[in-house]
């Protein structure tokens, strides 16, 4: 995190904004002085938030507290490059979480591998009531990623397809190396 950076100064002195009979105190300025050299890192991440709160261009140490703003499932082992892909595509993600697309495209950011979903599910339209419905009677979800990174374990995955399928559907998950 940020913290005191040495030899940081203020763009906003507290010592100049003082009254002219204060600015003549060696003893005031010199207070004031140790108080600015605290609140230079301070001032300096709010006259620079937009830096931080863009997942693309955040300071590394940043963007685990900025993907908890999202929401985002993060896996420290990853590239630094797959991380911020999965915290900028995190709000998209959770519009399309519980669907077939939305899992793939979250497995596919946090793995950086190719997945294969398959569900036992389907949608239909009938004007008749009774109609036969559609995919099987017990929901059901198979999930493969074929992964080039070794780091990728079938435990990160488990958890993603924990967090992002319906409740009610059982799954199997399969972690291959490419």
């Amino acid at each position: 995190m940020r913290g005191t950076v040495t030899g940081l100064p203020s763009p906003y002195p507290i010592g100049t904004m003082l009254p002219a009979v204060y600015q003549e105190d060696p003893f005031t300025m010199g207070f004031t002085a140790g108080l600015d050299d605290v609140l230079s890192a301070v001032i300096g991440t709010i006259d620079n938030i937009d830096w931080y709160v863009d997942p693309l261009i955040t300071p590394p140490d940043f963007l685990d507290w900025l993907g908890g703003w999202v929401g985002a499932l993060l896996d420290e082992n990853a590239p630094e490059d797959r991380l911020r892909a999965l915290v900028a595509g995190a709000v998209d993600l959770h519009r399309r979480r519980g669907t077939v697309g939305g899992l793939r495209a979250h497995l596919e950011l946090l793995t950086g591998g190719r997945v294969e979903v398959v569900d036992s599910g389907g949608t239909a339209f009938s004007t008749t009531p009774g109609a036969e419905l559609p995919g099987a009677a017990s929901p059901r979800l198979a999930v493969r990623v074929i992964a080039a990174d070794p780091a990728i374990t079938t435990g990160l995955v488990e958890t993603a397809v924990q967090q992002s399928k319906p409740a009610h559907v059982r799954h199997r998950v399969e972690v291959m190396g490419q």
